[in-house]
């Protein structure tokens, strides 16, 4: 599988707080591994998680 780019816990972190509203994970955590696993499905390479 080719990797398409890459993201890091602080980007991740970011686009939880973006998406928070549409996300039903109780936490920041929970958050940051539910956008990682989606990430990595996409071809990205995720970093710090």
């Amino acid at each position: 599988k080719t990797k398409v780019g890459s993201l890091t816990r602080a980007q991740l972190e970011d686009i939880a707080k973006i998406k928070q509203p549409d996300l039903t994970a109780k936490d920041m955590e929970a958050m940051v591994r539910t956008i990682a696993g989606s990430a990595r499905s996409m071809g990205l390479t995720v970093e710090g998680v």
